[in-house]
């Protein structure tokens, strides 16, 4: 059965300027619920990460300004939204539904988060809308515990996952790679394990051609135990942020190719959704739905 992570808290009520992202996190669940690709019985609800669990990843000094909300405007500028205990509580539910997402993958060979991606979350701070690195929590808690020996980070949003990348860089059981927009944010880059990037304006054709050479090879290179997938949706031609030129379609096709992948070659996947800020909400909720679908087709 394919397991979703999903709560509540996920939809948090951020003030007007935010509201648009945060909506997807409600419509995409009622979305796949009402076409019959998936029942309830499909999502689990996290709880929040125990503090133990997050602090293998993050720095307790980071975590103790958070808990006791003393970060300085300059960091909280760097995260972008307006910050408040409910928000960092809302990080701790997203970082536990990747985990416990993870657990399930490697259960049944995938499951999906319809948050995190919050790959732009560094050890000691956070940046670009991201508190916690969820994908990052998720694989050293896996590490730690030995159900994993060796993971693979493959991050298709269009933003450099440059937290995940320094958190990781000197970690050999961690290959991270990251394709995105060479123009786009963050200015400054991290060196992943491998970075492809885009000039503006890459279409279907390119970008599809790219994976296709590169992913399996590096599948095969890796030989992981489980892949991290970061499945952002903000490639389309029609994102705000984005700067890219994929269609609908071409999101679809890059990501049957990741699932097609990781399925040839018996690796469990763990899906988590990312970033998405198209002009029109029903474009980010079928990009986005067109993951959760491919996953039921391809594997149950």
């Amino acid at each position: 059965m394919l397991k979703i992570a999903w709560s509540p808290i996920y939809k948090y009520d951020l003030p007007a300027g935010h509201r648009f992202p945060m909506e997807k996190y409600e419509l995409l669940p009622e979305q796949l619920l009402y076409e019959g690709t998936v029942s309830a019985d499909n999502f689990f609800e996290p709880e929040p990460l125990p503090i133990a669990m997050l602090l293998r990843t993050h720095h307790a000094e980071y975590w103790h300004k958070l808990e006791q909300q003393r970060l300085s405007e300059k960091e909280i500028r760097a995260i972008g939204f307006p910050m408040t205990p409910r928000l960092v509580e809302r990080g701790r539910y997203i970082a536990h539904g990747t985990l416990m997402a993870a657990r399930y993958a490697l259960r049944y060979g995938i499951a999906m988060n319809i948050a995190g991606g919050t790959h732009h979350a560094f050890a000691d701070h956070g940046e670009g809308f991201c508190i916690f690195n969820d994908i990052a929590v998720a694989a050293n808690v896996l590490l730690h515990e030995g159900q994993v020996r060796r993971a693979l980070v493959v991050d298709l949003d269009v933003h450099q996952g440059n937290g995940t990348a320094r958190i990781f860089r000197s970690r050999s059981e961690v290959c991270t790679f990251s394709m995105h927009g060479a123009r786009n944010y963050p200015v400054r880059k991290e060196q992943s394990d491998l970075d492809i990037a885009l000039p503006d304006g890459t279409g279907d054709a390119l970008y599809l051609s790219i994976l296709r050479e590169t992913l399996p090879a590096l599948i095969d290179q890796v030989e992981p135990d489980i892949v991290f997938y970061q499945a952002g949706v903000d490639v389309l031609a029609e994102d705000k942020l984005g700067r890219l030129s994929l269609t609908v379609e071409g999101c679809k096709q890059r990501d049957r190719i990741v699932l097609e992948c990781a399925q040839k070659n018996g690796v469990p996947l763990l899906v988590s959704m990312g970033g998405g800020y198209p002009r029109r909400l029903a474009t980010l909720i079928e990009a986005h739905a067109n993951t959760y679908r491919l996953a039921q087709e391809l594997f149950f």
